[in-house]
């Protein structure tokens, strides 16, 4: 990479992280210093005062709860579906696998705001409106096509010798998954369950049309309602410190498994 490149990332990068230190800023601040003209960019006095309100007045630590386990179970149901169904696609004849292949990228990039009306009438049906499944089986089924798609260009790249191998040994289909590609395709699966991980966390219209009772809403949800004590007022710096502690997680699991992520998503792209 020469230097030009270098620089120009470099300034990408600052750019995007200009509302992210300003939204931290804005957090640390007073109300009062937040309504202040001029806008200061730094605060005058450091104050934990809306994390303070933000954990004491509203149940966030329940929000964060919430999130967690929808987030989590999604992840979870939908790479194992994924799992089993690429396996599956990358032993398929190549013509009908590029095909399916092309199906899924277009799925993949589906709007889901348009299936919030009719998923809903289905959640309704099944009694499942405030309740966490109402969530998790939707957040799987929508990242289900990516997360085939991506999972299938790995799994073409493990040797089919291994298979055979196993076979001969007395291996059925289901046995040779579980025990020789799943090991072999964990890092493509990592990178699955953190990218469907980071959806189910940030999504927002599902879990504020879905969960209506505020034990059930996930922190997106829950962000919604916060309000100042009147109508008219809003309440800069208690939404600057819930944007904080809701983005904070994936800030640092994404530091965490970077490298797992950048292996998952480019390993599938290298044909031998």
């Amino acid at each position: 990479m020469n230097r030009a490149v270098r620089i120009f990332v470099f300034l990408i990068c600052v750019w995007s992280l200009i509302p992210v230190v300003w939204c931290g800023l804005a957090s640390l601040k007073s109300s009062e210093e937040l309504a202040r003209i001029p806008a200061t960019l730094l605060p005058a006095d450091f104050t934990l005062q809306h994390y303070i309100e933000l954990f004491t007045r509203r149940p966030f630590a329940a929000y964060y709860i919430n999130s967690l386990v929808v987030s989590s179970l999604s992840a979870f149901l939908c790479v194992a579906a994924a799992g089993l169904a690429s396996y599956r696609l990358a032993r398929s004849p190549k013509r009908f696998r590029s095909a399916v292949s092309s199906s899924l990228l277009v799925m993949a990039f589906f709007p889901p705001i348009v299936l919030l009306f009719p998923v809903y009438e289905i959640i309704r049906m099944f009694g499942l409106v405030n309740q966490p499944w109402g969530l998790i089986l939707p957040y799987a089924a929508l990242n289900l096509p990516f997360a085939t798609w991506l999972l299938t260009g790995y799994m073409e790249l493990i040797p089919y010798e291994l298979e055979e191998a196993a076979a001969v040994d007395g291996l059925g289909p289901f046995a040779i998954f579980r025990r020789i590609v799943a090991p072999l395709a964990m890092p493509a699966m990592t990178s699955a369950f953190l990218l469907v991980f980071i959806f189910s966390w940030n999504e927002f219209m599902f879990a504020l049309t879905f969960m209506n009772l505020e034990s059930a809403r996930t922190l997106t949800a829950g962000m919604a309602t916060l309000s100042g004590a009147f109508s008219q007022e809003i309440p800069w710096g208690l939404l600057a410190a819930g944007v904080m502690a809701s983005t904070i997680p994936l800030i640092l699991a994404v530091f965490v498994f970077q490298r797992k992520i950048v292996a998952g998503l480019t390993a599938g792209g290298i044909k031998e």
